[in-house]
């Protein structure tokens, strides 16, 4: 039987990139389990993506600026092997809009304004505030700021507006400066680890400037609150039962309680660094998965075999 062979899918490196540090552990990791595993950047036109059995997307860090190209990207490849995480969910997550979605299911979720491109950008005079992009990740293009910052918070909106792009408005949740904010990584559904960082952004620091995407990070347990808040939000998404991996990022509410900052459904840091016994759970699951989607295609290249034969009779 020959082995599944498997792609993991990044960016074409870049200054403005940061490096993906699971990349080789997980590379090493697979091909020391006896999977045929390699890297491909998304955007590489050499790549035959009907090759592969599996591809599992991990480190596309440029997408949010490349979006429509990129999901051509999605659905060419879909349509060439099996996608992780299926190509419904990369679309639906691809778009913060989704917040509201899991606001009007229930789920606590930080308070969220969209402002499209056109509306009126209408600012908080009583709280700190930060305004990010709908489609962002890494804090591109978010920023923190105090009521009296109208006027660079405007800037910010305008640029963002000038780009296409929908801004979103959320209040600064404070609890973030001693409790941190949590990232929990699940698997097929099920809870594998959790880390904490400090908070990303600071007073003062412009929009437009890199940020440092994960400060402070150190592994962390979450309490029962944060498992039941993530796994009510895991259940909200369309087509849930399909994801491979998923990572729920959370905050704490002025009450302790904690809300979810954003879903990381398309191309999630797993930490796979700061919590190394994960490695074969991933492992496992991707060569599973990739097992599974090749045999798939032999049964259908089989079925399509019998037909001409029967047809050619």
């Amino acid at each position: 039987m020959i082995d599944p062979k498997i792609a993991l899918v990044m960016a074409r490196p870049r200054p403005e990139i940061n490096a993906d540090h699971d990349m080789p552990l997980l590379l090493r990791a697979l091909s020391e389990a006896g999977a045929d595993a390699i890297s491909a950047e998304w955007d590489d036109p050499g790549v035959d993506w009907s090759e592969f059995d599996l591809a599992v997307i991990r480190s596309t860090w440029d997408y949010t600026w490349r979006k429509p190209e990129f999901l051509d990207w999605v659905d060419r490849c879909s349509r060439a092997t099996r996608l992780a995480n299926p190509p419904e969910v990369v679309r639906w997550s691809s778009d913060k809009s989704y917040l509201g979605t899991l606001a009007a299911a229930g789920v606590p979720v930080v308070r969220t304004r969209y402002l499209a491109p056109g509306d009126p950008a209408d600012l908080p005079d009583d709280h700190e505030y930060v305004l990010k992009p709908v489609i962002g990740a890494g804090a591109r293009y978010a920023a923190r700021y105090r009521p009296e910052q109208h006027d660079e918070a405007h800037d910010q909106v305008a640029r963002m507006h000038a780009e296409g792009l929908t801004a979103i408005l959320q209040p600064y949740m404070s609890g973030i400066d001693t409790t941190g904010e949590r990232a929990l990584v699940f698997v097929r559904g099920r809870f594998l680890h959790a880390i904490r960082k400090n908070a990303v952004l600071s007073p003062d620091v412009p929009f437009d400037q890199r940020k440092v995407a994960h400060p402070g990070l150190q592994p962390w347990s979450p309490t029962p609150a944060d498992l039941a808040v993530a796994e009510r939000a895991l259940a909200t998404v369309p087509g849930s039962a399909d994801l491979l991996y998923a990572r729920v990022d959370l905050v704490d509410n002025a009450d302790g309680t904690p809300l979810v900052m954003e879903l990381e459904l398309v191309e999630p840091n797993l930490f796979l660094a700061a919590h190394p016994d994960s490695m074969s759970t991933v492992v496992r699951a991707i060569t599973t998965a990739a097992a599974a989607a090749a045999a798939q295609r032999g049964t259908r290249r089989h079925a399509e075999d019998d037909r001409a034969v029967h047809e050619r009779r």
